[in-house]
């Protein structure tokens, strides 16, 4: 198991490469830079002017002079200074990180406690009223624009009930400490996991009730339920652990998933994460933050690549290394 994780991070370390020149080629095709927008329509702003500020910001740099020069520096873990936040790119990920992390760990555990159950009880009572149902509530999950149902949301809870906040992560002009300000950034994150969680979860709920009938029509539970072992049981020990290995390979592509996702949905609830300051960075040309951001979420990817790989080596023993 050692020699294999230590050749898989070998191999991750030449895909981040790949990867990071694909990232830097698209960033720099993108029309408009961060100069461009800051000086388009100021008349105080000469040519002469908008070249330094090139200069300055080292804009300009042919594209394998400047990927050279940034590569040097990320090996050293420089990922240069945000253009809008005048901050080192790993300050700005490390600031902001928390929130995604919280708004997509959050998200991540209730899709997992939802869509498993629920993608087992589906295939239990298959073409019953309540498969139907279940199945009726994954596709409109699946169907569900993000930025539609998150309007919805507010208009509702925030809006016409005044229950909920209809963005931000606190409560303005309020200044709550220990458990209060808890519940208030608690209260605060309801709306954008329901999102989350509502418009992702349809997808592995699909995947296990699908994976889950397959399982039940095997010979082997069929001996299981022919021996006078509980239901219980027979979907326990015996029907739902042959379901984990496809479910492990679905949390793998969750993790960077809803990192990636964060940036709609912040940026909707005006959330301090990543993904709202990806957003912008966007908008204003800030190409640091960009491959920061982008490269986080390739490592990210190949993490739960290999945690996947990992993970069946324990949910099903006839897997070796």
């Amino acid at each position: 198991m050692k020699q294999y994780i230590i050749k898989r991070l070998l191999i991750s370390i030449l895909v981040l490469f790949g990867v990071s020149i694909l990232l830097y080629g698209i960033a720099h095709m993108v029309p408009g830079d961060y100069v461009s927008n800051i000086s388009s329509g100021n008349q105080n702003i000469t040519p002469e002017m908008e070249q330094r500020m090139r200069e300055a910001y080292g804009l300009d740099k042919g594209p394998v002079e400047g990927y050279i020069s940034w590569l040097g520096d990320a090996i050293r873990g420089d990922f240069g200074t945000s253009f809008v936040y005048k901050e080192p790119v790993t300050s700005i990920i490390i600031k902001y990180m928390p929130a995604t992390l919280a708004l997509a760990g959050i998200s991540m555990v209730l899709e997992l406690l939802l869509a498993i159950p629920l993608g087992i009880l589906a295939a239990r009572r298959q073409y019953s009223f309540t498969d139907y149902t279940i199945v009726a509530i994954a596709i409109v999950g699946i169907s569900l624009p993000s930025f539609f149902f998150a309007a919805v949301l507010k208009r509702v809870f925030a809006i016409g009930l005044g229950v909920l906040p209809i963005s931000g992560m606190v409560t303005a002009r309020a200044n709550f400490t220990g458990f209060a300000l808890f519940a208030d950034m608690a209260k605060h994150f309801v709306l954008p996991v329901t999102v989350f969680v509502l418009t992702s979860m349809g997808s592995y709920l699909r995947y296990v009730r699908t994976n889950m009938l397959e399982v039940l029509s095997a010979d082997y539970v069929r001996t299981a339920r022919a021996k006078g072992l509980p239901e219980r049981k027979v979907i326990a020990k015996h029907a739902f652990r042959n379901t984990l290995i496809p479910i492990v390979t679905l949390f793998g592509s969750m993790i960077p998933a809803l990192f990636s996702g964060a940036v709609i949905t912040e940026s909707i609830f005006a959330l301090e994460g990543l993904g709202n300051i990806a957003l912008k960075a966007v908008y204003a040309g800030d190409i640091p933050y960009l491959m920061g951001f982008n490269m986080f979420i390739a490592a990210l990817t190949l993490i739960g690549t290999l945690v996947s790989d990992v993970l069946y080596a324990v949910v099903d023993p006839r897997v070796r290394y």
